[in-house]
Parts: structure tokens; C-alpha cells; sequence
């Protein structure tokens, strides 16, 4: 067992510690990594979300729609409690709201859950891993950027309508929501894929999780930190209470043991960046969020292991 928590999150701890360190001693920009975010997001993690999806045998991927119904209401649940907490508790702004609302209710799956269900579980844990970040980027991302686009002066002016509209489009146009339902396609009607263009994408989406791990520590690193009530609360229910929240459902939907294993430890996965990035755009940057983020990285690495052990011993 400590060979496998060593083998499984040690790398991830020095993949987050060689970001933070580059952006702590200024050796990479840590206040403009837009260069960086959009290689991950329109190149790198999306060939590996193709790539995994179209690879996936078609018995297999029917076999996902309960973990995406999962992760789906487990998403909405946090999504939706720590925005109405922080809106009506804590009087926050609707647009610092939703940057903490995605911060906790959406796990860093890309940095942290590849490397680690691989290293785990093996690669059959992939599409598992496909599965929650397509969920994600196509239920609470555009929530979110629809509360932010609505904060503007822009978007105070469009019909709710119009917001929705484009909100939807904003997300259906985004390489992270095509490049995987492009990926099912091609496994559904087993469409061959040539070598050399599997090779090339797969060569691409191979750089997902060093970039993921760089990026989170280089985020980290240009963050305010400061530890309130409010921080410990979002760290509890991001470390803790998400997967435990994830690991009821799965077990009320009966799924198999080991597709339990893998939703579970995807949703005990430290705060997300993403929500951090798109509020920058907004000048939407709560510190609690930021402090989140932060805190939930250094303490995800034991209590991930905690749920390493506790999954590995059920039978």
C-alpha cells in the first residue's frame, strides 16, 4: 500500500511543486498564463479526450451513462450549495459566487485525475476520467460563465434568452465538449481511425497531465492565500464531502465495484482552476476561491490518500 500512495501521488506532488516553484521564482509568468492554459485546453486535452473516447470499446462506453449521471448531480449538488452559501452567508457577489461555486464543485480532474487513476487503476480507468471532465465542461462551466457574462454591462443589456443562447454556444464551440462526443461517434459506428492520425493526437493528449500539474502550480503560485472559516468550510466539502456525497449515489445506483472506485476517487480530487481563470477574465477573483484552490492542493494529498485506502479495501 505505501508503494502504491507513493507511486500514485508523489508524482502529482512534484508536478504541482515544479509550477509553483517556476512562478514563485518568476522563471514562467504566473500572472499571464493564457499562452500555457490555451495549449492545454484547445490541444492537449482534447486530443486525449478524442483519442480515449474513440479507442473505447462500444459495450464499454454504454456502460457510462450511469457515471455520467453521477457525476452530473454530484456536480450540480456542490455547484448550486456553495453558490446559495456563498450568495445568501457569506453576501458574496453573484460572479464571486460562481468562481467559488466551480472552483469546489468541479475536481481538477485533468491535472490530478489522469495520473492518478492511471496510476492506480490502470489505464482502463481512462474513459472514466473522459467522462467526468466532458461532464463538467458541458453542465456547471457554462453555468458559470453565464453568471459571469451576465455581471457585465454587455450582458446586463441581452434578454435572458440571449444569455442562455450564448452561453450554449460558448460551450458547444469549445474543443474540451466536441473533441470527446466526436470521440463516441467514431467508437459507435467504428469509424477506422487511421495509425498515424491516432499516433498524432495521442502524442498531443500525452502532454495533458504534466501541462495540467504545471499549470495548477503555476496558478497556485500567483494566488492570494488566507485561511478564514469559509476556506476550511470549501476544502471540507471539496476533499471530503464531495466524494463521500459521490460514493452514496454510486452505491444507491448500484454501480459495479470498480466503476465506484473510479468516480469516487475522481471526485476526492483537489479544488479546480478553472473557475480562477474564467473570473480573471471578469474581474471576479474571491480570495476565498483562490484560497480554496490552495488549500485543498496541499491537504488533497493526504486525504486522497485516505480515500486510496478506504476505497482499495472494499470488497
Amino acid at each position: 500500500m505505501i508503494d502504491l500512495l507513493a507511486n500514485s501521488l508523489v508524482p502529482i506532488l512534484v508536478g504541482l511543486l515544479f509550477g509553483y516553484v517556476a512562478g514563485l521564482r518568476k522563471a514562467v509568468d504566473n500572472k499571464d498564463v493564457k499562452t500555457l492554459v490555451s495549449f492545454l485546453m484547445t490541444f492537449a486535452l482534447p486530443c486525449y479526450l478524442l483519442v480515449t473516447m474513440a479507442s473505447t470499446p462500444r459495450q464499454l462506453l454504454w456502460g457510462q451513462a450511469k457515471p455520467a449521471l453521477a457525476f452530473a448531480i454530484v456536480y450540480a449538488a456542490l455547484f448550486i450549495a456553495t453558490f446559495y452559501a456563498s450568495r445568501n452567508l457569506a453576501k458574496d457577489t453573484a460572479t464571486n459566487s460562481a468562481v467559488l461555486a466551480l472552483t469546489v464543485g468541479f475536481p481538477n480532474a485533468a491535472a490530478v485525475g489522469i495520473p492518478l487513476l492511471l496510476a492506480v487503476y490502470g489505464p482502463r480507468a481512462s474513459v472514466s476520467v473522459a467522462v467526468a471532465l466532458t461532464v463538467g465542461a458541458i453542465t456547471i462551466t457554462p453555468i458559470t460563465l453565464a453568471i459571469l457574462e451576465n455581471g457585465t454591462e454587455t450582458g446586463r443589456t441581452l434578454s435572458h434568452a440571449a444569455r442562455v443562447r450564448a452561453s450554449l454556444w460558448s460551450a458547444l464551440k469549445n474543443p474540451v465538449f466536441w473533441a470527446p462526443v466526436l470521440g463516441v461517434v467514431i467508437a459507435i459506428v467504428k469509424f477506422p481511425m487511421p495509425v498515424y492520425v491516432e499516433k498524432s493526437l495521442a502524442i498531443l493528449g500525452a502532454a495533458t497531465e504534466g501541462t495540467a500539474l504545471f499549470v495548477t502550480g503555476l496558478i497556485v503560485s500567483a494566488q492570494r492565500f488566507s485561511l478564514s472559516w469559509n476556506v476550511g468550510w470549501a476544502v471540507l466539502v471539496k476533499n471530503v464531502i464531495q466524494p463521500a456525497l459521490c460514493f452514496a449515489l454510486v452505491s444507491l445506483m448500484a454501480m459495479p465495484l470498480q466503476q465506484t472506485k473510479y468516480i469516487v476517487l475522481l471526485s476526492a480530487g483537489p479544488c479546480g482552476f478553472f473557475g480562477i481563470l474564467f473570473g480573471e477574465g471578469f474581474d471576479a477573483t474571491p480570495e476565498v476561491a483562490s484560497s480554496s484552490l490552495i488549500a485543498s492542493c496541499v491537504l488533497g494529498i493526504f486525504t486522497l490518500a485516505g480515500w486510496i485506502i478506504f476505497l482499495d479495501r472494499l470488497s
